[in-house]
């Protein structure tokens, strides 16, 4: 975990916290994120009833015209809804962060005797947790509607493990963006103005030769397209070493530039 500081001095007196504590931390602050749902069931509205919208949404509005039938279409598709519900829900973190920034939360949990990044290593695990939660929903969904698993076992994995480590990069975008904006409103807004032009071009929902030439040209160097085709080609059995890789290196570079940004933010907060 680079950047967490896992041996830094606690907000209170000069004790350090070691590793095995901060992790112990760290879970006890993902699990406090996680028990919310149980005091706030209108959660479960973004993490399981958007998603199970955005797969009825797309298989039966679009299925008949882009592909001939919505199970055709949903064989395509499934991939590229779960691609984009990742990116949506990344956002829930920068709102969840922000809400706890501007009521105080994090500054009664810096007055704690714990590891100073615990509470946000601690809210990006457990939206992790989420978003696998939402992922199962949408493939066991999707499989209910038509959708079939002709990869292996191992490809599926591989599929979550992928589709979990590019949602943990976007999750360092997210941590910026909710420590840097005013209020949850604004992070929804700007989060949003990013989300749907990267997502819509790109090979989630249509297949790039469809469109202009002009626009192949970035939908090929799309992020999103290449984690929709490695995420699809794994669940599929096809061939995927390419987009897994670009996937890969976009994760890489995504943490390499927002985390020690986003940290540098959340440091300079902690003061």
């Amino acid at each position: 975990m680079t950047g967490m500081e896992l041996t830094e001095t606690t907000a209170r007196g000069g004790n350090r916290v070691h590793v095995g504590a901060a992790l112990r931390q760290t879970a006890t602050m993902a699990w406090r994120s996680l028990i919310s749902v149980k005091h706030n069931p209108l959660e479960l509205v973004d993490y399981s009833i958007t998603p199970i919208m955005f797969v009825f949404l797309f298989t039966f509005v679009f299925g008949g015209q882009m592909a001939g039938s919505p199970q055709d279409y949903l064989q395509y598709a499934l991939a590229g809804i779960i691609v984009q519900n990742t990116l949506f829900m990344s956002m829930y973190t920068a709102m969840s962060l922000n809400a706890d920034l501007t009521k105080g939360v994090f500054d009664r949990l810096r007055s704690l005797p714990i590891a100073r990044a615990a509470p946000l290593y601690g809210r990006i695990a457990a939206d992790l947790a989420k978003q696998l939660w939402a992922m199962l929903l949408m493939i066991g969904l999707g499989t209910l509607l038509g959708f079939t698993l002709t990869g292996s076992a191992l490809g599926f994995l591989g599929a979550t493990l992928l589709l979990l480590t590019f949602a943990a990069a976007v999750s360092w975008t997210a941590v910026l963006i909710g420590m840097l904006a005013g209020d949850a409103e604004k992070v929804q807004v700007f989060a949003f103005t990013i989300i749907f032009p990267i997502t819509f071009t790109s090979s989630a929902f249509v297949r790039v030769e469809t469109m202009p030439g002009w626009l192949q040209a970035w939908v090929e160097v799309n992020p999103v397209t290449h984690l929709s085709d490695a995420f699809r080609g794994l669940l599929l059995g096809t061939p995927v070493a390419s987009p897994v890789m670009w996937s890969l290196v976009w994760a890489a570079g995504i943490t390499a530039v927002f985390m020690p940004l986003a940290m540098r933010v959340y440091n300079s907060r902690s003061r």
